[in-house]
């Protein structure tokens, strides 16, 4: 929801108050849960050093409600994932890919909630699983994108494989040394 409109500044204070400096009031994480569901902009700084920190808040807005009662948005399998992508060679893609994926989402909305009213049942499911699947097709294609190795090389999903002789057993090699990272990153995963 892009405006001309600056955003709002709010200040946070050493005491973890939050001042609104367009109200000149006091405000609180879900009152700023609010103002973004409202579409209204913010940029958070630190009163002391001035420091913007609207990414932190936000998360903590984000850990608020994750912790209150009813569904919850990230599920724990979406968490791990999201961890593991710290420090991996895919982290620089995931947040372009959840931006994208967001906003496919938001402007899908309307017509979805169209869809479930319409299909008030067991029908009102399968728009859901579309819009799952429409997002996995978007998020497999950029997989696709970022593979290792290219459309038709050796190792690549669907490649025909590589008749034993030359080149067969540097390939056996380095498929030896994936296998093992592999395993390390898993033993990592699950310390």
């Amino acid at each position: 929801m892009a405006t001309d409109k600056q955003p709002t500044v709010i200040k946070k204070y050493a005491n973890r108050r939050l001042y609104h400096t367009g109200t000149s009031t006091y405000v609180t994480l879900e009152d700023l849960a609010g103002m973004v569901r409202k579409g209204e902009d913010f940029v958070v700084y630190d009163a002391k050093s001035g420091e913007e920190i609207t990414r932190s808040v936000l998360a903590q807005i984000i850990f608020e409600q994750e912790n209150k009662e009813g569904p919850n948005l990230l599920p724990v399998t979406v968490l791990r994932q999201l961890i593991r992508f710290y420090g991996d060679s895919m982290q620089a893609l995931v947040p372009s890919y959840l931006e994208f994926s967001m906003n496919n989402l938001s402007q899908e909305q309307q017509k979805l909630r169209e869809q479930m009213a319409q299909a008030f049942g067991p029908s009102a499911f399968q728009a859901m699983e579309e819009q799952v699947r429409k997002n996995m097709g978007f998020f497999s294609e950029a997989m696709r994108m970022f593979s290792p190795f290219p459309q038709g090389s050796p190792g690549a999903p669907g490649a025909k494989p590589v008749p034993k002789g030359e080149g067969a057993d540097e390939l056996d090699t380095l498929k030896r040394q994936m296998a093992d990272m592999q395993a390390k990153l898993d033993k990592l995963a699950t310390k």
